[in-house]
């Protein structure tokens, strides 16, 4: 079953579609931090792995779509905390500052074609065919980007919600984002802004000023706020969620983490426990993780590199 509150399909590309190659596409290596070659002996523990495992329970991180071409916060050298001196929209400051909510809009906006135009990668797509091959229970996932399902995983949960949904604090009406979009360019039919790079949550880089104009619409319904239906950083994962994978975790026999350095607690709590309840980890991450001393091994290489390649029977 898919947990219930995900209540709205995407329009995305087709179940299936198979990526050409594992390599990076040309302008996205500067996403992914760099990674020696593959350690043989590595591959053949997490094959070995993966062949035990029969019921396969796979945390994945923002490391899985920073081969898509989406930017991550945390990766070394190449990260948006080591780029810049750029912080995510705080949680707090989103429902206290309807200027917060103008600048956070107004940047998302610019940001929103080309943040939802991004594909799964060779990663995605081979676990999803894992999935139809009968060997992951279940997936969770810590990114908001929604590759997961326009890769067609259905045994998916979004641990921090979805960018591609918007949902309205007042009444709590879900509707797509791209309904949204709609409303802003009607809002704001000659606004325009000069914008920098993409950041990991979809918005863009624009200055201050150049966002003073931009409308923000309300709730069709209550006229309340509207926000994507994401954990912003400083609000918490809801207690529902965190119980139905908890549920889906004891269910399970291995753990795979594939794109994830953990350091967030809301995905952390899941390997601690699994090490409570015995359950063995892998872990497939460039650079190490707050759950490295949890794992029996972990495989330093890019995401899509290693799964593409593993046939785990």
């Amino acid at each position: 079953m898919r947990f219930p509150w995900r209540p709205l399909a995407l329009c995305c590309s087709a179940p299936g579609r198979r990526a050409s190659s594992s390599s990076v596409p040309e302008g996205i290596q500067s996403f992914v931090p760099a990674s020696s070659t593959i350690d043989a002996h590595a591959l053949e523990q997490l094959q070995a792995f993966l062949s035990r495992a029969t019921r396969l329970f796979v945390v994945t991180g923002a490391g899985l779509s920073t081969e898509s071409g989406i930017p991550d916060y945390r990766s070394e050298g190449v990260g948006l905390y080591a780029r810049t001196d750029r912080r995510p929209m705080q949680y707090a400051e989103y429902i206290r500052s309807a200027k917060s909510r103008q600048r956070y809009w107004a940047r998302n906006y610019m940001g929103w074609p080309q943040f939802s135009s991004h594909q799964p990668n060779s990663a995605h797509l081979a676990l999803q065919q894992w999935e139809e091959q009968g060997k992951v229970h279940w997936l969770v996932t810590q990114n908001v980007d929604a590759l997961h399902s326009k890769a067609g995983h259905q045994g998916l949960t979004e641990l921090h919600g979805c960018a591609h949904r918007v949902l309205c604090l007042g009444c709590g009406a879900v509707s797509p984002r791209e309904d949204l979009q709609k409303r802003f360019k009607a809002l704001n039919p000659s606004w325009g802004a000069q914008a920098g790079g993409v950041a990991p949550d979809g918005d863009v880089f624009i200055e201050d000023e150049q966002v003073l104009h931009f409308r923000v619409p309300s709730c069709k319904d209550c006229g309340g706020i509207l926000k994507p239906e994401v954990t912003f950083f400083g609000d918490t994962v809801n207690r529902r969620t965190v119980q139905f994978v908890h549920e889906r975790l004891a269910e399970s026999d291995a753990v795979l983490v594939a794109g994830s350095s953990l350091q967030v607690y809301s995905g952390y709590r899941f390997l601690l426990a699994a090490a409570e309840q015995k359950i063995p980890v892998a872990i497939l991450n460039i650079g190490s993780t707050r759950a490295d001393h949890l794992a029996e091994f972990r495989v330093s290489a890019r995401c899509g590199e290693v799964l593409s390649v593993i046939q785990p029977h």
